[in-house]
């Protein structure tokens, strides 16, 4: 163990015992959790709204308060927009992290709170770092820098105390000043709007600087990988960073991206650790490499409630952490000191575990097909996806995926849309390859396409490289934290990008 480590994880003991109580006691830590938090919710507007008082039970919260998404707070966000205070917190709010999000084109303003910054947003940080320490003790990653590529929505004035941008742009305007001098690149640069313009300063400022890990959205720093590599002139990451260890990542499912990191990272050290971090709140980390299945961060001012997704229209089946079982895809609802109340966050989650607490990121409650009663979603098109890459030796950069809606007599189909690294020699080898692996991932889907009764086999349109960036650029979404919509049970994306290839 090196004496960085060493003194690292001294600091962190404290920390780590605290980790190991929420595991052996999750309902009596989340039942403190709920506790806290009502108390904070009775001296506020929302609570008054729905005569949510002290001390009260589960039972009546849950009663008093119905389960809500961002159309239902945007009213209390609005007034905290024109300088109201304690609507959904007593903590101020500070920030609001600005996101158009993956099933809506319309900015989102996410409450951060000075509670919830420290409760969660930078609390979750440091305990992957904990985490992966302790599972680690010998590495060497402290030794040297951390690159972290941000959001390109830069920090701005949102009213005359507030200030709104991406999430990583607020974390970055947070970090302590203790912890700058093991991050790059610059502040300054980090919280530059323009992506290429970043990137460009990114290689000048760190391709000469020690860098050990990174950390951010997969597809993003392939591509600021890919530009340390151009500039650089080198053939691989280990030639400009030998001492490359570990990516922190999250954000997308890493499974399409793990081939093409371990070509362009050729070591077998490298370590990558997937977490759950969000615009509203950091949920989750993987105590394993290349897991991910992700311990469930019990103490972050964080309470839990899951709807399973066959009930979406049903809240009365939402259940705390104790009423969840292994293997129910579920919505995941919070309750936080980011002034969120029974909140639906739009992501679905699966639990692997609940001794102690995991789950694995599933999805979306509004990125799936259901054009047909099939109920494709994303995990069971990730799945499919990297089993037909396996079985034909393609790699796949990005994908989208949209019904083709039935026409007098034509059956419908699914249309997917992949930009490749590496074509397969034989597209329809693909085609049947990733029809097959969705039959297995998927009864429903595997029904409907017996017998071609309901849907015809996929329709593969093959984009050349790079065309997704370019779509997303055009559409205004260029930057690290925007994402690639990989399913939508309409053809919106789908025809977007064909128009923006004049494709008829």
């Amino acid at each position: 163990m090196t004496l960085i480590n060493r003194a690292v994880n001294t600091f962190f003991a404290p920390r780590r015992r605290e980790i190991e109580y929420f595991k052996e006691h999750p309902i009596e830590v989340q039942t403190q959790q709920f506790a806290r938090l009502i108390e904070e919710v009775s001296r506020t507007k929302i609570g008054a709204d729905h005569n949510i008082l002290r001390g009260c039970s589960y039972t009546q919260f849950v009663r008093k308060m119905p389960i809500i998404d961002y159309s239902d707070m945007e009213a209390y966000v609005e007034r905290i927009r024109g300088g109201e205070e304690g609507v959904l917190h007593t903590s101020p709010v500070r920030w609001f992290a600005k996101s158009s999000g993956t099933t809506n084109s319309k900015s989102k303003y996410i409450p951060v709170t000075t509670a919830g910054l420290r409760a969660s947003h930078l609390r979750g940080p440091k305990d992957v770092m904990a985490i992966f320490c302790h599972t680690f003790p010998n590495s060497k990653v402290l030794d040297g820098k951390m690159l972290t590529l941000g959001g390109s929505k830069k920090l701005e004035n949102d009213s005359d105390k507030i200030l709104a941008g991406d999430l990583s742009s607020i974390l970055i305007d947070n970090t302590p000043r203790w912890a700058s001098w093991m991050r790059m690149p610059s502040k300054r640069t980090a919280l530059l709007a323009d992506f290429d313009e970043k990137v460009r300063k990114i290689c000048e400022e760190s391709v000469h600087q020690d860098i050990r890990s990174f950390s951010g959205v997969p597809s993003w720093n392939l591509v600021m990988l890919n530009k340390v590599l151009e500039y650089t002139g080198k053939d691989n990451i280990l030639e400009v960073w030998p001492n490359m260890e570990l990516f922190v990542h999250g954000g997308m499912n890493f499974g399409p991206y793990k081939e093409q990191y371990a070509k362009i990272i050729p070591s077998l050290d490298m370590k990558y650790m997937e977490t759950y971090n969000a615009s509203e709140g950091f949920f989750a980390i993987a105590e394993e490499p290349y897991s991910n299945e992700m311990l469930l961060m019990l103490d972050y001012e964080t309470f839990y409630e899951f709807l399973p997704t066959d009930s979406l229209d049903n809240p009365s089946r939402a259940v705390p952490l104790e009423g969840v079982r292994t293997g129910v895809n579920y919505a995941m609802i919070i309750t936080t000191s980011n002034g969120l109340w029974r909140y639906m966050i739009g992501d679905t989650v699966e639990f692997t575990s609940t001794s102690p607490y995991k789950i694995r990121i599933t999805g979306r409650t509004k990125l799936f097909v259901n054009a047909f009663g099939e109920e494709v979603i994303i995990d069971n098109a990730a799945r499919a996806i990297t089993a037909a890459c396996k079985a034909t030796g393609a790699d796949v950069a990005e994908y989208t995926m949209a019904p083709v809606y039935m026409s007098g007599k034509e059956k419908g189909a699914h249309e997917w849309v992949i930009e490749f690294h590496k074509e397969p020699e034989d597209i329809e080898a693909f085609k049947a390859a990733l029809d097959t692996a969705l039959q297995q991932e998927n009864s429903d889907y595997e029904a409907k396409r017996k017998g071609d009764t309901t849907l015809h086999a996929p329709i593969i349109t093959v984009v050349p490289k790079g065309t997704f960036m370019e779509w997303l650029r055009s559409e205004g979404r260029f930057g690290g934290q925007c994402k690639v919509p990989r399913l939508s049970n309409d053809r919106g994306h789908v025809d977007s990008i064909r128009a923006f290839l004049h494709i008829d």
